[in-house]
């Protein structure tokens, strides 16, 4: 029987083809793309999707139909790789069998199911379901074939569906009504407006926050030359009350300790890695959501760990010796400590699914640069979720000086097991044994004077923790969203704030329609995809209700439609300017030629004063002149760097 094999991509078809082959396998050019055979079976990589869904022809113009149309105009499904397409009818000619070994998830089932259209309908058509690219997993699926999961694969359709009629009527809508086309056409999205509104609530949040004035009592003791820190056990809001508990602390020079305790606690180390942990762990060490995760799929094509694309934190049984064995050529040191630590059982998180297990290694090499420091990430996780508790000692104390009680506490790692292969924020606190009754001798006190600080602004790692509470985006789509937010000009930073088009974006539509910018839409609509996927809802009723939601939404947002627009304008201009010009006092204005962009004078051809700036990344202005020379100060952020620097190149 001739079997074709369908990968998701040609590293995985080639990976595939030499597992099975026992390292037989030939390549051969099938219309220029690479194949991979040995006896009777032919193996193809994809790139992905290689079809796409759009509005036919008749719909690209953008003036000449209005936004709320595109609601009841059918996609189409459009061929993006023509010649990867060619190629796999030209081979489905002559099988009698085809087996679809693309990721086995949403996406990739969808990826599969698109490539049967291409496919004579006669052949037989198998599916092998693997979670990482190593021998044991690919012969296993290949022994054990099943079925297309059709289901799973009408979810991510109707995914598909949904974001194009809901991204492309409402980019038009706001595109067109601000004057904002061509190359600067401003996006929404079904999820990413509600995420960038949640940056924008949090931006506001900040800035609207008035700090408000606190005040701390700290107390150094001695006991035995070891020193320790009691505080007042609360926040003082008034600096005269403040004042009047430190100066009855200074007429008395001593503390009578009233109580003490001390346990020992166990701290178990962290759940095993999940797609949004996982992502959130790489934002701490430098990694943007983007990058982490192909880095992650890198890896996964590699065969070195399992799929990245999971909600999983329960570990099924897994070869865990094998593993480890496999670990000592790159980690003997950690691997020599875990042998003396190794729990019962490995710990378990609160998620759990059937499909792929929780992000882990399989295979061990040495690796440079970042692919070496994400691997050791998902390794040092790994070995941690199989190491012992940590046993920490906690102590606690109350010491009473005159009339006022203070507390102490004090931490210390008396056994760090998991710690020692994977890094904790825990700190250690000292804190003496002590005995109540007993005096204690001040040797310092302290009023320290603190303000109340506003919330943070999000991470990329905080962000996706957010998003998935929320119920925003998918495992899968989640660092997609911030990224193109970033492409987009909305948001910019490692610590994420919005520009002014974002402000005025989500200004609009929520002054329009509401709905759009609300989480719980969005997050709605998620379920009836899963549900969609559990068999319990149809393709066409999801769609449908997205549709009706839509409609009532371009009721609202066409009544408002010039207040929409001209609020928009005016952010825009304000994002555009970076300056006053400094030869003719005129405005210095963002600018895009089809040599790039750089900045000008608003005065041309009055005045032909213009400045180079980056092809790429982002740039902006503060508000910031150069003391030399008067021109503007630009702050340019392009590969996580931050920087400032005069618009002016040549000024010293």
């Amino acid at each position: 029987m001739k079997t074709l094999v369908i990968c998701e991509k040609n590293i995985a078809a080639r990976r595939i083809a030499q597992i099975l082959s026992g390292g037989k396998a030939k390549r051969v050019n099938i219309n220029g793309i690479p194949c991979y055979c040995f006896d009777d079976k032919i193996f193809i990589g994809l790139k992905g999707h290689i079809m796409y869904l759009d509005f036919p022809e008749e719909y690209e113009n953008w003036q000449n139909i209005p936004p709320e149309k595109l609601i009841d105009v059918t996609p189409v499904k459009k061929i993006s790789e023509r010649k990867i397409a060619d190629a796999i009818r030209k081979l489905a000619k002559d099988v009698s069998r085809v087996i679809i070994a693309t990721d086995y998830d949403r996406e990739g089932e969808l990826i599969g199911t698109e490539v049967l259209s291409l496919i004579p309908k006669d052949v037989e058509i198998k599916r092998a379901k693997f979670s990482s690219i190593t021998p044991y997993e690919i012969k296993k699926s290949f022994e054990n074939l099943g079925s297309i999961d059709y289901n799973l694969s009408k979810s991510a359709e109707a995914r598909q569906h949904i974001d194009l009629i809901w991204g492309a009527s409402l980019t038009r809508f706001i595109s067109i009504s601000s004057e904002q086309l061509g190359k600067d056409f401003l996006s929404v999205g079904r999820v990413q407006s509600p995420t960038l509104a949640l940056i924008v609530e949090r931006e506001n949040e900040i800035r609207n926050f008035i700090p408000k004035p606190f005040w701390r009592i700290e107390v150094i003791f001695e006991k035995n030359g070891e020193k320790f820190k009691a505080e007042y056990p609360k926040i003082i809001n008034d600096e005269k009350f403040a004042d009047e508990i430190l100066s009855k602390l200074k007429e008395i020079g001593k503390g009578i300790v009233k109580s003490f305790s001390k346990k020992e606690v166990e701290n178990m180390p962290p759940p095993p890695f999940d797609t949004t942990s996982f992502l959130s762990e790489a934002s701490k060490i430098g990694f943007s959501a983007m990058e982490a995760m192909k880095i992650a799929e890198e890896l996964y094509m590699n065969g070195l760990i399992s799929y990245p694309r999971t909600d999983n934190t329960v570990y099924p049984p897994l070869p865990f010796k094998s593993i480890l064995e496999k670990l000592k050529e790159v980690f003997p040191d950690e691997i020599k400590k875990l042998e003396g630590m190794m729990r019962s059982k490995p710990v378990s998180g609160k998620k759990e699914s059937k499909d792929h297990p929780p992000i882990h290694p399989v295979d061990c090499k040495r690796l440079q640069g970042k692919q070496a420091k994400i691997y050791e990430l998902i390794a040092r996780r790994f070995m941690a979720t199989l190491a012992k508790n940590a046993l920490i000692e906690v102590k606690n104390a109350e010491v009473v000086v005159g009339e006022v009680n203070l507390k102490a506490s004090g931490l210390k790692i008396k056994e760090k097991n998991w710690m020692e292969i994977y890094k904790t924020t825990l700190k250690e606190e000292a804190l003496p044994d002590l005995f109540e009754g007993e005096e204690v001798k001040i040797l310092d006190i302290k009023k320290i004077k603190g303000e109340t600080k506003p919330p943070a602004r999000y991470t990329q790692g905080s962000l996706i923790l957010e998003m998935e509470r929320r119920g925003l985006g998918t495992k899968s789509t989640r660092h997609e969203i911030i990224s193109k937010l970033y492409e987009r000009n909305y948001i910019r930073g490692k610590y994420i704030s919005p520009t002014p088009s974002a402000f005025a974006v989500i200004d609009a539509l929520r002054s329009g329609a509401d709905i759009i910018t609300k989480p719980d839409m969005t997050a709605h609509i998620e379920k009836e995809m899963d549900g969609i996927a559990e068999g319990k809802k149809s393709f066409s009723e999801v769609v449908e209700e997205s549709k009706e939601l839509l409609r009532k939404a371009f009721e609202i947002l066409n009544e408002n439609k010039k207040e929409i627009g001209e609020k928009i304008k005016i952010a825009m201009e304000k994002q555009n300017y970076f300056g006053d010009c400094p030869k003719c006092g005129g405005k210095l204005v963002l600018r895009k030629s089809k040599h790039g962009r750089f900045i000008g004078c608003s005065n041309y051809p009055r005045c032909s004063n213009i400045y180079s700036i980056p092809k790429t990344g982002s740039v902006f202005f503060e508000g910031e002149y150069c003391n030399k020379c008067k021109s503007p100060m630009i702050t340019i952020i392009s590969k996580g760097k931050k920087w400032k620097r005069c618009l002016k190149r040549d000024c010293k």
